[in-house]
Order: structure tokens, then C-alpha cells, then sequence
């Protein structure tokens, strides 16, 4: 992978923690590294709501049900993404770009969790706004594979347009039970 596109999955997949999203004012749930990512994807992926962050009991269990194997599928997990970025909920972006993110930084870029805050301050905050909301347009996604997605800039649906400069592309891959952003 070039330093291009690291910076571009940098941007794009700053999706490292998997966590619904919340409300526009910041809220953060309770985060755990350790929760399963499957499990989590069942959440609904509704437009943010003012409610408070997730309680315990709210904890998906360990081992769950995989998420669908779909289209859909694949997109409700880039628009957690996408809200997750919004939010600049760092575990949430770590968690679903963990694939594309480890690439990174094999190659020198640092750990997610660091490499990513930087990523945040990139973005305006009419973007994050916007991102907290943000959905994808399934007529504007291409499948590569039956376990391969691409999420090109101009898929996503929200108050700003976004471009490949912006966001650029990610592609989805099904990996154990789960979507992840791989480039």
C-alpha cells in the first residue's frame, strides 16, 4: 500500500470500535475492546438519538450470532462507521477498520488509536455533523465479491457532499462473523 492510500484508509477507516450511533452532542457509550463486533452489528444502525450511553446490561455477549453475510449488511456496518467518525469515537473506528488499520501500521503508521485522532481534526465540524447522521446509497455500492464491498465517497447520503478527497472509498470485507473496512 503507497503513503496515498494509507492516509486514504486512514481517513476512510478510522472505523475501530463497534458501537451504534449516538446523539450530535457528544454522548459516548461504554466502550470494551473485548465486546464481540458480531453482536454489536445487530444494533440498529437508526439515526442518532439523544439517548444516554449504553448500560451494561446493553452489552452484546461474547460469541454471538454473526451479522448478515449481505449487501446490507456491509452497509449498516460502514454507516456505524461513518457515524462513529462523526462522533470521533476512536474505539468504534478502530474496531471496524482494525483490518486496513493493522496494514497501516505494519507499514509505520503507528497504532490506530493514534494515528486516527489525527485523522479527526481533517474533517470540519459541518462534516462531523453531518457524518453523525450520514447514510449509504445501496444503488451506489459495488459488490467485488459475495464477501467484498466497495463504498465509494459518492455512496454516502448526508447534509454535506463528501468526495474522494474527503472520505475517499472503502471496501467492506467479511471477516469472522463481521464487516470490516480491509483498504
Amino acid at each position: 500500500m503507497s503513503a496515498a492510500v494509507v492516509v486514504g484508509v486512514a481517513l476512510v477507516a478510522c472505523a475501530c470500535g463497534p458501537e451504534e450511533a449516538r446523539d450530535d452532542t457528544g454522548a459516548k457509550p461504554e466502550k470494551s475492546s473485548q465486546q464481540s463486533a458480531s453482536a454489536r452489528a445487530e444494533e440498529p444502525s437508526a439515526e442518532p438519538s439523544a439517548s444516554a450511553p449504553a448500560a451494561p446490561s446493553e452489552k452484546p455477549p461474547t460469541g454471538g450470532p454473526s451479522v448478515p453475510r449481505t449487501k446490507e449488511g456491509a452497509i449498516q456496518r460502514y454507516e456505524q462507521y461513518l457515524r462513529a467518525v462523526g462522533r470521533e469515537d476512536i474505539d468504534t473506528v478502530c474496531e471496524v477498520a482494525g483490518p486496513a488499520a493493522k496494514q497501516a501500521e505494519d507499514q509505520g503508521f503507528g497504532p490506530c488509536t493514534s494515528t486516527f485522532l489525527v485523522t479527526f481534526r481533517l474533517f470540519s465540524p459541518t462534516q462531523k455533523k453531518a457524518l453523525r447522521t450520514a447514510t449509504v446509497d445501496p444503488q451506489r455500492v459495488s459488490m467485488v465479491t459475495p464477501d467484498k464491498f466497495e463504498m465509494p465517497a459518492d455512496s454516502v447520503r448526508s447534509s454535506v457532499v463528501f468526495s474522494d478527497g474527503d472520505i475517499g472509498s472503502s471496501t467492506l470485507e467479511y471477516l469472522k462473523g463481521n464487516w470490516y473496512i480491509t483498504d
